[in-house]
């Protein structure tokens, strides 16, 4: 499009018209640094003729979409612990041996060969948890989802007839 069309030829497909509203709303939020309310978003919606059941189906899509992240980030912490544990181990056994190996030669010696040797899994470790994409990392994620699921659910069972059985 140049400057010289009239507006009324200019046309735009939804995706162009979705991003342009959508940094639209960026620019005036950033500028008035203010929350949009519930009833200014059905404004906004009947301005752009969205029915109100379209809008409460997408205000759910975005609730559920926000769950999954806040999943994803639980489990990136869950994963991000499991390797300080794992690392605090790692350092505190070859620190040991490497103290017993100082204590009983003068110097490191055998020790940095176990060193060594055993930095090799905690490497494949950090390249496990830092990686954020990938097959492994979805079927890691879905493998403790399934398991994080599991938990809930007996937990939630477990309630109902602990309290069943107080009353």
């Amino acid at each position: 499009m140049t400057a010289f069309e009239p507006q009324s030829i200019r046309s735009y497909s939804q995706e162009d018209v979705q991003q342009i509203l959508h940094l639209a709303i960026a620019r005036q939020a950033d500028d008035r640094d203010t929350e949009f309310s519930y009833e200014h978003i059905l404004e906004i919606a009947a301005e752009l003729e969205i029915s109100p059941e379209s809008l409460k189906l997408a205000e759910r899509d975005w609730e559920v979409q926000q769950g999954q992240a806040q999943h994803r980030k639980d489990f990136d912490a869950y994963r991000k612990r499991r390797f300080q544990k794992r690392l605090v181990k790692y350092t505190i056994f070859n620190g040991f041996l490497i103290l017993v190996d100082l204590i009983n030669g003068g110097g490191i010696s055998w020790s940095m060969y176990i060193l060594l040797f055993c930095g090799l899994p905690v490497g494949f470790d950090v390249w496990n948890t830092f990686q954020t994409k990938g097959e492994e990392y979805e079927m890691a994620f879905q493998k403790w989802s399934r398991k994080h699921q599991i938990k809930k659910t007996i937990s939630t069972v477990l309630n109902r007839w602990f309290k069943a059985l107080q009353t």
